[in-house]
């Protein structure tokens, strides 16, 4: 069922020109219901004295799930219920962006690189991805950007000072 529902939220951004139909409408925002559900989890967890790193984080700067945006915001629906239901969506993402997180660690790449890396990926959307990402500023959250071309060592390192610091600032 989960592939079926990715799928057809896939095949909806895809084909940006005509909107998705109803059904896949309705797909796209309990899509976007599921990564809430699991961040309320992350919050829980977060109040309870959890350290919780993911590799994703919501943003409602811009739309797509590429992006991890909303993903309604980034495609053509032109019935009432897909308006209404974008803006649902919408306000649920800027809702989750308004919890900030305590680092986000950007590894930045070439889309060239990413696809040889992973050659299943669109390099259209990887490209995009390489455009977009570097932008965003996940509402003001501390972010230490880092370059997938240098060493593993050194980015690793790095990468693990700054969520060292950002856990416990005595070691920054």
């Amino acid at each position: 069922m989960g592939r079926y529902l990715v799928a057809k939220a896939n095949r909806a951004h895809s084909s940006k020109a005509s909107g998705p139909d109803t059904a896949t409408t309705v797909v796209i925002y309990i899509l976007s219901h599921w990564r809430a559900h699991k961040f309320r989890r992350m919050l829980r967890m977060t109040r309870r004295g959890a350290v919780v790193v993911t590799d994703r984080y919501p943003q409602a700067e811009v739309p797509g799930f590429y992006f991890d945006g909303a993903g309604l915001g980034a495609v053509n629906v032109e019935s009432w219920l897909g308006r209404k239901l974008a803006a649902r969506e919408q306000r649920l993402y800027q809702w989750m962006a308004s919890h900030i997180p305590a680092l986000v660690i950007r590894l930045n790449i070439d889309a060239d690189i990413a696809h040889q890396r992973k050659p299943d990926h669109k390099l259209s959307m990887l490209q995009d991805k390489v455009a977009i990402i570097p932008r965003l500023d996940f509402n003001g959250a501390h972010i230490l950007d880092l370059s997938g071309l240098d060493p593993y060592d050194q980015v690793l390192d790095a990468a693990l000072i700054a969520a060292n610091s950002a856990v416990d600032p005595s070691q920054g």
